[in-house]
């Protein structure tokens, strides 16, 4: 008689049966780029906050206590909406600080991503998605709006500039205006191998909207047959918000219109970067 078997081979397993390894959803994968920016910005967070500090506080201090002397003592306060330069300029450079900041984040470190540190390229060699590595850059940027935009609130209501509790409402404006420059310009970005372009995108788009979006006077002391250039810049409509928010002058269509414009172009940004980012990384 032939001995008793000691152990049975076990049938083989479907892999449905076992458990198909599960692939994480979007915003999972989001956020493990975002988590790379995180553990990057780690080695440089100190430098920036130092610049979030002081930008406000110099442009504050020069623009509206300074400058801000000679225009109220011009009596110019009428055409300020009855209050002095300081609380007039201060809610105008909230939105332009935020532009700033989208720009800075959305240019060169896409570029060096893609070109200098391939850092994109070692992402797309892992389960990441193109996608996914565009919304966690957008996703670190939007921490670094927030940062900034809150900074500068604070400086504001340190420097009395703050004329209503609405002011609170400008962050998360602020912040969208600033997603409203960082989506295109990401997708944008991504494109670009040499840096050449940054400075004519600094150069004339940038500079001409911080000087003649309403942040230093009212559009409507520019001549007519150039006003409407500014309004359909997304800085005006994040200026003209932050402003009515800090002096509490808001009215909700208005509002809702500002607010529109500025979702609009954040998302057409955000639909035009997944298709660019993978275009560039699925070679």
């Amino acid at each position: 008689m032939s001995a008793p078997a000691v152990w049975q081979r076990q049938p083989a397993v479907e892999p449905a049966a076992a458990g198909a390894r599960r692939v994480p959803g979007p915003v999972v994968m989001a956020l493990r780029e975002f988590r790379f920016w995180l553990v990057n910005y780690r080695r440089t967070w100190k430098g920036t906050i130092y610049s979030s500090v002081l930008n406000p506080v110099l442009y504050l201090g020069a623009m509206g206590l300074g400058l801000g002397k000679l225009v109220d003592q011009h009596g110019q306060l009428g055409r300020l909406g009855g209050v002095s330069y300081l609380v007039f300029l201060a809610p105008g450079l909230l939105a332009a600080a935020a532009m700033e900041t989208a720009m800075g984040e959305s240019t060169y470190p896409v570029l060096g991503s893609v070109k200098w540190l391939k850092t994109y390229y070692a992402a797309a060699a892992a389960p990441l998605r193109p996608r996914d590595i565009f919304h966690g850059h957008l996703m670190f940027t939007t921490m670094r709006l927030i940062m900034n935009c809150a900074i500068f609130l604070v400086v504001m209501s340190a420097f009395g500039a703050v004329k209503s509790a609405w002011v609170l409402a400008a962050l998360p404006v602020a912040v969208l205006t600033g997603l409203a420059f960082a989506a295109p310009i990401e997708a944008f970005a991504i494109t670009r191998d040499k840096d050449s372009s940054f400075a004519a995108l600094f150069r004339f788009g940038m500079i001409p909207m911080f000087l003649f979006s309403g942040t230093f006077f009212p559009v409507s002391q520019l001549p007519a047959w150039i006003r409407p250039l500014a309004y359909v810049t997304p800085l005006w409509h994040g200026v003209a918000l932050c402003r009515s928010l800090s002096l509490g002058t808001a009215d909700l269509a208005g509002s809702l219109v500002h607010v529109g414009y500025l979702l609009a172009l954040a998302a057409i940004g955000i639909a035009v970067g997944q298709r660019t980012y993978r275009r560039r990384l699925y070679v």
